[in-house]
């Protein structure tokens, strides 16, 4: 029989492995600090972001759709929102010798406008295709004008050939396009020409948004999933010939949409596919989006569709040789290594302008078909002044409705929870949907899963300890190739049974001792024959050094690249029980998390299938809606949209769950439906106040 855990321990203090200047539950050396690589230089937009090809094209594609969902996740477009009818208004029409140029506007949400101009061919035959054009940085947006001596200037350098083409570059794309048989849509960014109901960069950027995962990107992303929309609803549009383009933000948008929406047939982001920076706007940033990829990840999930690229003297200007090589060998995958092109104009600083102009309408010609004589060349045109562009006049004033940022928010709040509430489940088939979800999305938010066995690896510290039948190990854990280094201490006794608990606490596995004695709590799971695992999460015990900051103007800019303190821990748990996992004796894996570690373990539950058999949290009282800070050590960007901590949760069903000190927080009914569909309602206990430790591990070895 195993003695008592406390006459073990004070052997192990003894013992030549603790050393008598080691805390008993040290597992660095007295003075030594973690070098855990996430402790580092946080990620930016400004790092390097090479892609890594999988080997196989079934590898690809497993991690194509990763991916696109981790696109979709950060967007706040998972699951996909509801899209209200366009009615869309087309006016004004201006015309010129082989196009027509008419004023668009219409709803993408209930009194948010999106506002652009459409170009058509005058000779129409059969079905024509359609291309979309957000324009990106430029002033004024869709009106830019650079100027007499501006378009001079472009032409003395060779960046143009005519003063119209030179002082309207974003006209002349669409006018040239037009006379190639396409019909174009030039639509605005949000904040730029007619698009004023939100001011460009503002409205999206504090706490609560990003809770809720409503961004300024994800709203200029919807703008255009609904620009599409809009094209597709003209009856003159072949909807298998769809082509997008633009330059830097609007470069942005065009890989973004191709990312995540299938219908889109040929694509040319310019000036903007790049291993370097990434795009340094809030409205080419959201949290989750770059953790683990970027932007060559993202335009080569448009293959094997055809898609070009320029580049220029600025961040884009080694897309030749740095990324370009790694989205030629996506394409091979697909026997398709002529269907993507790269080209830099190193002669030139960041720009749309003619030579690459070029280089996207020959692209376009050949894989839109369009029939034009090679190579395509840009026709003079006639510009249309910038004022005679805007949708708004007098017979066609700015709707009444027109929305401000709190008002859209306020509309996508309340539109999400109509959507997350009608996902609970009534029966199977309902919580298997509710699965795909939910378990989707909670994967994205702490950008961590339960990772297999050969992703975990374990460095033992120091000797194996082994006192009065009892053994004790120390470990550093991490995922491979990471760089981590979760402090650990392992016990279980020679009649170990097979169970094994995984013990998280805000102190770390220091919580398991007092005075240098293990706590009862821990004596009895000993005596129970049951094994231990303690870990320091990120930022606890051994495992503090320097606090990741959150850029304070916007921390898309921050979590964007690097995940929020609350997803480090989450994923530090599942790597714990993934590593208790791979113990040749483990049978069953309990969890457990008290005080404010409660809602950690909870969140890593939900991510643990059917790997944990029960597990008990305090919740802490603990609601995302007190989050009011980005630099909230509880902030996790979309954790009020999916139901909050409970809706999350709730994924541990149908395995045990005992949640307790739970009173004011109002998730009861929530994960008490989930639990009714799963069959398992006599699983799930839910306790107002919080129970005291040596209940709750009573519970989990009952």
């Amino acid at each position: 029989m195993i003695r008592t855990a406390a006459c073990f321990l004070s052997l192990v203090i003894l013992a030549p492995a603790c050393g008598a200047d080691r805390e008993p539950w040290q597992v660095l050396a007295p003075g030594e600090k973690s070098q855990d690589a996430r402790l580092g230089k946080p990620r930016t937009l400004d790092d390097y972001f090479p892609m890594t090809v999988p080997a196989s094209k079934e590898a690809w594609e497993k991690r194509r759709t990763a991916v696109r969902e981790q696109l979709l996740v950060a967007h706040g477009l998972w699951p996909m929102p509801p899209k209200p009818p366009l009615n869309a208004v087309i006016h004004g029409k201006i015309n010129r010798d082989e196009y027509t140029v008419e004023k668009v506007y219409f709803a993408s949400l209930p009194g948010h406008y999106v506002t652009g101009n459409l170009y058509r061919p005058k000779k129409m035959s059969g079905k024509l295709p359609g291309v979309l054009c957000p324009h990106g940085h430029w002033n004024n947006g869709r009106f830019y004008d650079a100027g007499e001596a501006g378009g001079m200037a472009q032409i003395k350098q060779g960046a143009e050939k005519t003063i119209e083409g030179a002082r309207y570059p974003l006209q002349a794309r669409c006018a040239q396009l037009a006379r190639m048989g396409c019909v174009v849509f030039h639509y605005d960014m949000v904040g730029y020409a007619d698009s004023q109901g939100i001011a460009h960069r503002t409205g999206f950027t504090d706490a609560e948004a990003d809770l809720r995962l409503q961004s300024f990107m994800g709203l200029q992303t919807w703008n255009s999933i609904r620009a599409l929309d809009f094209l597709l609803s003209l009856p003159e549009i072949d909807s298998k010939r769809i082509g997008m383009t633009g330059a830097s933000g609007g470069g942005t948008q065009t890989f973004t949409l191709c990312a995540i929406d299938d219908r889109p047939a040929v694509a040319f982001p310019a000036v903007m596919v790049s291993t370097a920076m990434q795009g340094g706007c809030i409205c080419e940033n959201c949290s989750g989006m770059r953790l683990g990829a970027g932007n060559i990840d993202f335009a080569a999930l448009f293959a094997p569709k055809p898609l070009g690229m320029t580049g220029a003297d600025d961040w884009t200007k080694e897309i030749e040789t740095k990324g370009y090589p790694e989205l030629k060998a996506v394409y091979r995958l697909y026997g398709a290594e002529d269907k993507v092109l790269a080209k830099c104009f190193p002669q030139f600083k960041h720009n749309y302008n003619q030579v690459s102009r070029e280089v996207m309408y020959n692209w376009f010609n050949t894989h839109l078909n369009l029939g034009q004589k090679t190579p395509v060349t840009e026709k003079p045109f006639q510009p249309i002044p910038p004022k005679e562009l805007s949708v708004f006049d007098r017979e066609h004033p700015q709707p009444r409705d027109f929305a401000s940022a709190p008002d859209v928010r306020k509309y996508l709040t309340a539109t999400a929870e109509k959507q997350i509430a009608q996902l609970q489940p009534k029966d199977a088939r309902g919580l298997a949907e509710y699965r795909r979800v939910m378990s989707t999305a909670l994967r994205n938010l702490v950008h961590s899963e339960l990772p297999s066995a050969d992703e975990v690896e374990a460095k033992e510290m120091g000797d194996k300890t082994e006192a009065d039948g009892v053994l004790w190990r120390r470990y550093l854990l991490g995922r491979k190739g990471k760089g981590e280094q979760v402090p650990a201490i392992g016990m279980m006794g020679k009649e170990f049974n097979g169970t094994v608990v995984v013990w998280i606490h805000p102190r770390g596995k220091a919580s398991l001792f007092n005075n240098g004695k293990l706590i009862p709590e821990a004596r009895s799971i000993l005596e129970s024959k049951a094994g231990i695992l303690a870990i320091d999460a990120f930022q606890t015990g051994e495992l503090r050094g320097p606090l990741m900051p959150v850029d304070k103007r916007y921390d898309g800019y921050t979590f964007g690249y690097n995940r929020p303190l609350l997803a480090q821990r989450v994923h530090d748990i599942l790597t714990a029980v993934a590593f208790v996992r791979t113990h040749e004796k483990t049978k069953e894996v309990h969890l457990v998390g008290f005080e404010e570690a409660g809602p950690w373990v909870l969140l890593a539950r939900g991510l643990c299938g059917n790997q944990v058999v029960r597990t008990a949290a305090d919740l802490d009282g603990f609601r995302f809606e007190k989050v009011r800070e980005t630099s909230d050590p509880m902030m996790l960007p979309g954790g009020l949209k999916y139901g909050g901590i409970m809706g999350l949760a709730s994924l541990a069903a149908p395995g045990e769950l005992w949640v307790h000190n739970h009173r004011g927080t109002g998730s009861g009914p929530w994960v008490k439906s989930v639990y009714a569909a799963a069959g398992a309602t006599e699983r799930l206990q839910l306790t107002p106040n919080r129970v005291g430790a040596d209940k709750v591990i009573a519970w989990l070895l009952r």
